[in-house]
């Protein structure tokens, strides 16, 4: 007789358990506030792209268009200005340029800048270009690829104005952009410069009265020959981005001196060598160099000075030079 084998019993069936209602609704919470989250953050980095990135061209040919708008052009260009670092002077056909290095402070405050007086025959041989001849936001070239493009011996980057959609722009005379929104400087034709209120008029109205030339960036350094009250307070944009520019920073500047006679100001920063200055200490600066008018233009590391193809200073405190919408030249 075979004894009977003994199998033990198969474990029991775990429990299905069904999820409750309440667990349900809480899963459904969950994937649809990561799906809010993920569509938030694709929304966030489209916008990013397209304020900051992308580029939004509206005039595709600028030297066409100034063609096409200008009727005709006061006086000629200037040409073949040679300057250095060193202290020296060249004349050109219409302009004397110097261009000298100088030190502000002392130690670890320190700051290097490079001063380019310029005395004009007519104010129209200080011209204006944009990066890849386009007119718009977000279009960038580094300012020495700008003044290689239209023949310059001599260049500063000037107010950005592709970062933003705001402000009064009237290049060479012609109307790009009528936004008021902050304090400009205006160049007129008699070769005279002015700290104006952009909200106070038109783009037109500047024009009919002999601008040559508008920047929309500031602040306003010097004023009627005095240094203005509250530089340090100032917001350049009101939108995300660059809202306060204090501290010590490498600058950019344009003064006039006197009718036709300017002087251009650029000063290293970021760098064991240069720290850079205040908004204060650059008014302090123009106002030191005679300029009864003087205006803040892009700064940090767009600050760069083009002599005879060569970058004169060191921008951004790593002598790389940074991508900018615009600069002001001589030929």
């Amino acid at each position: 007789m075979t004894a009977p084998t003994w199998h033990p019993a198969a474990p029991p069936e775990p429990p299905v358990t069904t999820p409750t209602p309440r667990r349900h609704r809480l899963r459904r919470r969950i994937l649809a506030a990561v799906a809010v989250l993920l569509l938030i953050l694709g929304s966030i980095t489209a916008w990013a792209l397209d304020r900051f990135v992308i580029d939004h061209v509206e005039i595709a040919d600028v030297a066409a268009y100034e063609a096409a708008q200008q009727a005709s052009t006061t006086g000629a260009t200037a040409d073949d200005v040679t300057t250095s670092t060193a202290s020296s002077t060249s004349t050109s056909d219409g302009a004397d340029v110097t261009i000298t290095q100088y030190t502000y402070g002392t130690g670890d405050d320190a700051a290097t800048y490079y001063v380019a007086d310029v005395t004009f025959d007519d104010i129209t041989q200080l011209q204006s270009a944009f990066a890849n001849n386009e007119f718009g936001t977000n279009i960038i070239a580094d300012p020495s690829e700008i003044a290689e493009s239209v023949g310059a011996s001599f260049a500063i980057n000037g107010d950005y104005y592709g970062f933003r959609d705001t402000g009064i722009e009237i290049r060479n005379g012609v109307i790009y952009r009528d936004e008021g929104a902050r304090t400009g400087a205006v160049i007129y034709a008699d070769g005279t410069m002015e700290i104006y209120d952009e909200t106070a008029t038109t783009a037109q109205e500047l024009v009919d009265a002999g601008a040559w030339l508008t920047l929309s960036f500031g602040p306003a350094l010097v004023d009627d020959g005095a240094i203005v009250d509250g530089i340090e307070s100032v917001e350049v944009d009101t939108n995300v981005g660059n809202h306060s520019i204090q501290g010590d920073q490498p600058r950019t500047a344009i003064g006039m001196i006197s009718a036709n006679h300017y002087v251009f100001v650029v000063v290293d920063g970021r760098s064991d060598s240069s720290a850079g200055v205040t908004l204060t200490e650059l008014a302090e600066i123009m106002a030191g160099l005679g300029a009864t008018e003087a205006y803040n233009l892009d700064g940090g590391g767009s600050s760069t000075m083009v002599s005879d193809g060569q970058v004169v200073n060191w921008p951004g405190g790593s002598g790389n030079e940074r991508g900018t919408s615009d600069i002001l030249w001589i030929g």
